[in-house]
């Protein structure tokens, strides 16, 4: 600014004569070196700023100031929380009914009580070999910003259609390797005494879906068959029993904690 100022002085009082042109070309010299340098410093000050591409919220520094740093080292995270992902899979069946842009209710355990909808918004082109699963992208609007990174959330999805099923609870299945199987509740005549008595009938059945402590069976039952519901290693085939339903757990859809 000084060197702008001593030039434009130079300047007036040459064309009034009272300075020599070499004073006034050693004023122009001074000044076109002084803004040069300038705009060197201007150059390494843009070099060394970091400027956010996009808005968002800051997280822990990574780096001190003066720190030597090098390329591609994390400064610090910038997160945009407006709309945030969420990563999720569904079974390989589904995989013909999954379009874009159907709607996804997201519950967390952190925020109890609150749903967040959200659209698919992204459907992976091949299948996990190893869970048979297809992985998938919700898009959810998060104006509050509540939904954080890293965050556990269970995931609907609305599908186009319902299909009936016949959902049982998870404790009454008995898994094994050669099948899994439960405990039909029948009643039988005893041919002797002419009583009747509930027996048991171990049922061979084919598992679908699970969801919270509820499981689809897709094969082996039909509706209105009675099931002993826990404590089904405790059973073999053809016991007599009796029903006692008053210590009996109660399955939940949305079980806390999730897999209880």
């Amino acid at each position: 600014q000084l060197a702008r100022t001593d030039l434009e002085r130079s300047r007036d009082l040459a064309m009034k004569k009272v300075v020599s042109g070499a004073e006034l070309d050693s004023a122009q010299s001074k000044f076109t070196r002084l803004n040069a340098v300038v705009d060197q410093m201007r150059s390494n000050i843009a070099k060394k700023t970091i400027i956010a591409p996009f808005d968002g919220q800051l997280g822990i520094r990574q780096v001190n100031v003066g720190q030597m740093i090098n390329a591609g080292q994390q400064v610090i995270a910038l997160t945009s929380l407006d709309s945030v992902y969420v990563d999720f899979a569904l079974p390989e069946q589904h995989v013909s009914k999954l379009t874009k842009d159907l709607e996804t209710q997201v519950h967390l355990d952190a925020l109890p009580g609150r749903e967040f909808k959200g659209k698919l918004t992204a459907i992976n082109s091949n299948v996990d070999p190893i869970t048979r699963n297809v992985p998938l992208q919700a898009t959810l609007q998060n104006p509050d910003h509540m939904l954080r990174p890293g965050m556990f959330a269970k995931v609907d999805v609305m599908l186009p259609e319902t299909k009936k099923a016949i959902v049982i609870p998870g404790s009454a299945v008995s898994y094994a390797p050669y099948g899994d199987s439960v405990f039909v509740i029948e009643k039988q005549k005893d041919p002797q005494s002419g009583k009747e008595s509930l027996v048991l009938r171990q049922q061979f059945v084919r598992i679908g879906e699970t969801r919270g402590d509820f499981v689809s069976v897709t094969k082996g039952l039909k509706g209105g068959e009675e099931i002993v519901g826990t404590g089904v290693f405790k059973l073999r085939n053809g016991m007599v029993v009796t029903i006692n339903n008053d210590l009996a757990p109660k399955p939940e859809l949305n079980p806390n904690p999730a897999d209880t």
